[in-house]
């Protein structure tokens, strides 16, 4: 009895230790041994396991296709040489929203690991799919409507969706084991564009989004399903940065993101001060967007552009006709500074024109907030 008491007794005390190694296995990186173009594979990252100083490539293999290969999204880990925070970036959730790619391949070509307190975990490109169809919907290929993948974070591994599936391996062994602080990178959809932008949707957030210095902050209690917002649910500061106009890169607001990116890595102490330019000016804070839509359709002309300030009542378009008769002229609904514009002049009656960005009352808030974009 006594010798079986002392089993007992050591068995309690190896079993934090038992537990500790368990938890150490289970967040292991998990190579499959396959390559692709000589670039490793992974079915699981997790930064603390690479070697401090250097940049790791690797290609995270998500889900099967329909033909038994797999959907890949490149990963790239600057693991600094002294330890620090995790700072993850992610680009093209929506497969024609291409600043994003640029921003973080210039990011890695600046930053130096030797010098790099934490390490960057970059994803250039979340959604495979949408990038080969040009697409922003999460779009297999077998003739069917995509789903939004930044509507659906964190994705369900239970169900048999393929994209849900898809957004839950991304989630659960990519995206959330390795950040402390998040920024999703976008632009704007297809036929529209915005400056400089950012979603805020905490104190913190806000303070991210001053640092990266864009024309505009919104600040915004955010959409289910997205990258901030799920992030923010699960204690992680994060911000949406929207860049300008899909299908391009951009050269100017590409380079002010960079910039912009670096500053927040100053103040997490990733980079040693003065590692980043200072910021040109402040961004104009707003936390409401009045909408101007088209009530027929036709052409549309917008009478003002990006960052004009418009009083209330201000005519902002014009709609014509075949013939180029105006036939509606819009005007706008309150004062504040044009975030988001349309850059196709055909408009569908009820199509959106151009939003403004605003402060409400606090009394018009709870509802003026309800018309987030995208």
């Amino acid at each position: 009895m006594a010798r079986i008491n002392q089993l007992s007794a050591l068995l309690r005390a190896l079993a934090p230790i038992a537990l500790l190694l368990a938890e150490a296995t289970h967040a292991q990186t998990i190579p499959t041994g396959d390559r692709v173009d000589g670039t490793p594979v992974i079915d699981k990252l997790d930064v603390a396991d690479l070697t401090p100083g250097q940049v790791h490539r690797f290609w995270f293999r998500v889900t099967d296709n329909a033909i038994g290969q797999g959907w890949y999204v490149p990963v790239i880990v600057v693991r600094g040489a002294k330890p620090g925070p995790r700072l993850l970036l992610t680009a093209a959730i929506h497969g024609d929203e291409l600043n994003g790619v640029d921003v973080i391949h210039r990011l890695i070509g600046r930053v130096d690991p030797a010098t790099l307190s934490g390490s960057i975990v970059a994803i250039p490109g979340v959604n495979t799919p949408g990038l080969l169809h040009h697409s922003r919907a999460f779009t297999p290929g077998d003739g069917r409507d995509g789903e939004n993948l930044n509507r659906i974070m964190p994705g369900d591994p239970k169900s048999t969706d393929r994209a849900e599936l898809y957004a839950a391996r991304l989630w659960s062994r990519l995206m959330r084991p390795n950040a402390d602080t998040a920024i999703d990178l976008h632009t704007q959809s297809r036929g529209t564009a915005y400056p400089m932008y950012v979603f805020a949707g905490s104190a913190r957030a806000r303070e991210i989004g001053e640092l990266v210095g864009p024309d505009m902050i919104k600040l915004d209690p955010g959409i289910k399903g997205t990258v901030e917002t799920e992030m923010l649910k699960s204690g992680v500061p994060a911000i949406t940065l929207e860049l300008n106009r899909p299908e391009m890169f951009d050269r100017v607001v590409i380079g002010r993101a960079v910039d912009g990116i670096m500053r927040v890595m100053v103040d997490l102490k990733m980079l040693p001060p003065g590692s980043a330019p200072a910021r040109a000016q402040a961004p104009f804070v707003g936390d409401s967007l009045a909408t101007v839509k088209t009530g027929r359709g036709g052409y549309a002309t917008l009478l003002v552009d990006l960052g004009d300030d418009v009083a209330q009542g201000q005519e902002v378009a014009t709609l014509a006709d075949p013939f180029g008769r105006v036939i509606e002229r819009l005007t706008a609904p309150k004062a504040g500074r044009v975030s988001s514009i349309a850059t196709d002049p055909l408009r569908d009656p009820g199509d959106t024109l151009l939003r403004i960005l605003y402060t409400a009352p606090p009394e018009a808030r709870p509802a003026a907030t309800k018309a987030r974009r995208r």
